[in-house]
C-alpha cells in the first residue's frame, strides 16, 4: 500500500521518471512473488514424482498434489491481462532444476519411512525422466489456460 501512495505522490508532483522507477520496482516484486509460488509448487510437484518412482505406486493423495501443483504452477505462470506466461518453458524447466535437491531430500524424509538417504534414493530412479514428467504436466496444464 506504502508503495501506491508514493506512486500518487509522484505523479501528482510531476515526477515521473520517479513514478517509472517505482512501478518498475513494483513490477519486479510481483515477478519474484510469482517464481517464488512457483518454485514452492514446484518442490512439491517433483516431491510427489518422486515418491511415485521409487516406491512405484501411487495414492490419491500424490496423484492430487501432484495435480493441484501443476495447476497451481500454470495459474501462477499464467499472465493476467495480457497474453502468454511470465516464465518461458527453458526458465521453468531452470526452476525444477533448482528445486530438485530440495525435492529429493524431503522425498528421501518421506518415501519407504525414510530408509533411504536422498543420494541412496536417488539411484533408484532417473533424474531427467521425473525434470521431464514435472514439465509435461506444468506445459499440459498451461495450455488449459490458453
Amino acid at each position: 500500500m506504502e508503495e501506491i501512495l508514493q506512486l500518487r505522490e509522484f505523479i501528482e508532483t510531476q515526477r515521473y521518471h520517479d513514478a517509472l522507477l517505482l512501478i518498475e520496482e513494483m513490477e519486479d516484486m510481483a515477478v519474484s512473488d510469482k517464481f517464488s509460488k512457483i518454485k514452492s509448487y514446484s518442490t512439491i510437484l517433483l516431491l510427489h514424482l518422486i515418491k511415485q518412482a521409487v516406491e512405484n505406486h501411487t495414492t490419491v493423495s500424490w496423484d492430487l498434489s501432484i495435480e493441484n501443483s501443476a495447476e497451481e504452477i500454470a495459474e501462477t505462470n499464467k499472465r493476467r491481462k495480457a497474453s502468454g506466461f511470465y516464465a518461458t518453458d527453458a526458465e521453468l524447466t531452470q526452476v525444477l532444476e533448482r528445486v530438485y535437491k530440495n525435492a529429493l531430500t524431503r522425498a528421501s524424509l518421506e518415501a519407504f519411512g525414510g530408509a533411504f538417504s536422498a543420494q541412496e534414493l536417488q539411484q533408484k530412479f532417473d533424474k531427467q525422466a521425473i525434470i521431464d514428467k514435472a514439465m509435461q504436466r506444468i506445459i499440459d496444464e498451461q495450455a488449459k489456460l490458453i
